[in-house]
């Protein structure tokens, strides 16, 4: 068994809280093995003064760390699974999903409790495109303005008076300790969740069969086949950023119960569906969702913001 490992990061302090979990665990499991971070700032951390989906997209945060692992400067990296494309290099695999932090989407505001006591005009600070089509579909009268930046700079900008209220990922404050910050929560029925909101994921190349080995008490196998449906339903849809939907999964017993929707960036043609079945057709029940919005009218709303 190899003595060290080389865990490669980005070097937002939610990227370094993340690695450091991961390492931590591996030198409580492996108290010979010598686990380093590599820290690396990315195209994604660098760019903030355009929204993600006209740069490039969730690739930018990953490329980097993949390229580090190709070049044998690094053996693995952690990343939250949202941030990551539908598709992985074919070189490449998650060794592990853990398991899952609060999936639900958080407001933040100084003056205000919950997107419904926002006054009309109000200004809401969002990078992500499926918030940003939630919130119109829910209130229209609101102004989504891009909100680039780790999470402290977000929170900053809040702060400043940049935003009446913003939209961040709930898991993202909690893991940081500032869920004190959580106005409020929108349930995963009132905003669908990213795929793979709430989870960390290994990346390492699929021929490391020894790290695959030795990562594998990470794996949560629950949340793995909710995360198979949700990344489904993105492959089939063409998931990125630069598309509004989401698709959220919960294993109820013996089966598992997807929750989808697409939509326009504006929120006015919305298409939402829901299926269940049994838990080894995950992979199978995400994308049949997909198809099925797709053919709700989902395939004329991405092919409209494809052209654009």
């Amino acid at each position: 068994m190899r003595d060290k490992i080389v865990i490669g990061t980005r070097k937002s302090v939610l990227a370094l809280w993340q690695a450091e979990y991961v390492a931590a665990r591996l030198r409580e499991a492996y108290p010979h093995v010598q686990v380093e971070l590599l820290p690396v700032s990315t195209r994604g951390d660098e760019i903030l003064d355009m929204p993600l989906a006209e740069i490039g997209g969730k690739g930018l945060f990953i490329r980097e760390l993949e390229y580090l692992i190709r070049e044998g400067k690094a053996d693995m990296a952690v990343h939250s699974l949202k941030d990551m494309p539908a598709e992985l290099p074919p070189d490449f695999t998650l060794a592990a999903v853990t398991d899952r932090e609060d999936p639900r989407d958080a407001f933040v505001s100084l003056k205000y409790r919950s997107v419904d006591e926002l006054p009309a005009g109000a200004k809401v600070g969002t990078s992500s495109l499926r918030r940003q089509s939630q919130l119109l579909h829910r209130r229209s009268d609101l102004r989504i303005e891009s909100l680039r930046g780790n999470v402290q700079t977000r929170l900053r900008k809040l702060d400043e008076g940049q935003y009446d209220a913003v939209i961040l990922a709930a898991a993202g404050l909690k893991r940081l300790g500032l869920g004190d910050r959580i106005g409020s929560y929108l349930s995963t029925a009132e905003s669908i969740p990213a795929a793979g909101q709430g989870v960390m994921a290994v990346e390492v190349r699929k021929d490391d069969a020894e790290l695959r080995e030795m990562l594998a008490f990470l794996h949560n196998e629950k949340v793995a086949s909710c995360i198979a449906a949700e990344r489904a339903f993105l492959g089939r849809v063409g998931g990125d950023c630069k598309v509004p939907a989401g698709a959220f999964a919960e294993v109820e017993g013996e089966r598992i119960r997807v929750d989808a929707f697409i939509s326009s960036e504006d929120g006015q043609r919305f298409y939402r569906r829901s299926v269940s079945g049994p838990v080894p057709e995950a992979e199978a029940l995400g994308a049949s969702v997909a198809g099925a919005l797709l053919d709700d009218g989902g395939r004329a709303v991405l092919e409209e913001i494809a052209v654009e």
